[in-house]
């Protein structure tokens, strides 16, 4: 029996740890499970037995589950700027461009600097 305090013993207390795993490159890490380990080392020791000892797993990522931290203030999730200019299809010019027109009296035929005006379709048949 070893001694009371030994490194070797630990303290008897097993900690979740959370495991996130990449199957090919380039792919996100997905989390894979948990394991529960008494140190960090131990727990890297049965992640790789767990999720990576047939090849399934390119990495692995092992974080102790107490260290992970949750972000679900919704004042810091969506502040309340408008940033709707960072979303696909929220800084629209073409309607923009429409109004702009509209209000100058030009019409949507008339040449654009650098671009020829448009073949005017009654052109020909004079």
């Amino acid at each position: 029996m070893l001694p009371r305090g030994d490194p070797r013993q630990g303290d008897g207390n097993l900690e979740p740890f959370e495991v996130f795993r990449q199957e090919r490159e380039g792919e996100p890490m997905r989390h894979g499970g948990s394991v529960v380990a008494p140190d960090p080392t131990l727990a890297l020791h049965y992640a790789r037995e767990l999720y990576a000892r047939r090849g399934e797993s390119l990495r692995l990522w092992v974080v102790r589950r107490a260290d992970i931290v949750e972000l679900d203030d919704q004042d810091l999730l969506n502040p309340p700027l408008d940033r709707s200019y960072k979303k696909p299809g929220g800084f629209v010019m073409r309607d923009k461009l429409a109004r702009a027109r509209e209000r100058t009296g030009q019409s949507k035929r008339t040449a654009s600097p650098g671009r020829p005006a448009p073949a005017d379709d009654q052109a020909g048949s004079a």
